[in-house]
């Protein structure tokens, strides 16, 4: 079984927390047993992910701008100015090369060569043998980027996708703020440049008029790694996807992958309440309604976000960690999803876009 997790803050995490994802989870929740951070209980670490089955993840560079009315409370991974975001996220795509040089059953993957060969050797490899897992590198909120000039030295080292915005920036307007603008006349450059490199645009966190101008203005591929569903959910104002652009995005042949934090699946659900007022059969409810509305399993996946400032206490009940996201595969069997369109949405998906995006690379 492919399981593939498109939204995953590991760079973030280690080094804004200290985490060291090498170690078991079980390590790294004793740790902060004793000295909490304010993520909340970790739910993420390589080898939970190996545990559980997961193949492939898309890695994020996410920073926090001092800004944001969303706060995340960061102190080390933020910043004020353009150059600052530009070292820091140079800091956490260094993590993901240090991770996969440190690492035997780990790899960056930038072409199909490389998927595909990781594909292989899962498929292949000995059931007692660790896993290899893969690690797309995705930059969330594009500030880092001084100049659409640079894109070009960020493709030679690695990044592949690329969220013009989390907050407002300079290249886009964001969901949080509720602001009724969308790409500025640099982050239509950026887009530009974006697609003739080959750049895969994330929708998530684009505010209302951004994500219809990517929509019909972005000549690349487009998908949206962390995003709900606005008709079951429309609390978080812009943050969950509308039917129209649910729609426009399965037109364009994406994905969009759902999000496992609570206060996203259910309605009205605030951080910090019970977790057992969300379940797996809220999950299911947001993949089903993108099912339903494009009338194919072939566009929605999934996108934990898993510890993406939030932790164990708001992710759906039945799950413990990251490694349970089988689980969502067998929650889909019951309610009568076939094999094939459960492989789609468990991972299937997600690696044909990424194919067929990158081509014969």
């Amino acid at each position: 079984m492919l399981i593939v997790d498109a939204h995953l803050d590991l760079a973030y995490t280690a080094l804004e927390f200290g985490r060291d994802l090498r170690r078991p989870l079980s390590e790294l929740r004793e740790a902060e047993r004793k000295n909490p951070t304010s993520n909340g209980i970790p739910t993420v670490s390589v080898p939970e992910l190996q545990r559980g089955g997961v193949n492939l993840v898309f890695g994020t560079l996410f920073l926090e701008p001092v800004s944001t009315k969303a706060a995340l409370a960061a102190t080390k991974m933020n910043y004020l100015t353009a150059v600052e975001a530009h070292q820091k996220a140079h800091q956490q795509l260094d993590y993901y090369h240090r991770l996969a040089d440190e690492l035997e059953n780990v790899v960056l993957v930038g072409d199909t060569a490389v998927l595909n060969d990781l594909l292989a050797s899962q498929q292949n490899s000995d059931e007692n043998a660790t896993p290899q897992l893969g690690i797309v590198p995705l930059m969330e909120g594009a500030d880092p980027i001084r100049d659409p000039a640079e894109l070009e030295e960020w493709w030679a080292r690695g990044l592949r996708i690329i969220g013009p915005a989390w907050d407002d920036t300079r290249y886009a307007s964001g969901a949080w703020r509720g602001t009724r603008e969308g790409f500025t006349s640099d982050g239509f450059l950026l887009m530009e440049v974006m697609a003739d490199l080959g750049f895969i645009l994330d929708l998530t966190h684009l505010s209302e008029q951004a994500t219809q101008e990517a929509l019909e203005r972005y000549d690349g591929t487009v998908i949206a790694t962390h995003s709900n569903c606005r008709a079951l959910v429309d609390h978080v104002g812009q943050r969950n996807l509308s039917d129209t652009h649910i729609r426009l995005l399965g037109e364009r042949g994406g994905v969009m992958g759902i999000v496992l934090y609570n206060r996203f699946l259910k309605q009205g659900h605030l951080k910090g309440e019970r977790r057992d007022l969300v379940t797996l059969d809220h999950v299911v409810a947001h993949i089903d309604h993108v099912c339903q509305l494009l009338g194919s399993s072939e566009h929605v996946g999934i996108g934990s976000d898993f510890d993406g400032g939030f932790g164990w206490a708001d992710i759906p009940a039945e799950l413990n960690s990251v490694a349970d996201l089988h689980l969502i595969g067998d929650k889909l069997k019951e309610r009568g999803y076939t094999a094939v369109d459960t492989n789609n949405i468990l991972g299937g998906n997600w690696v044909r876009r990424l194919q067929t995006s990158w081509g014969d690379t």
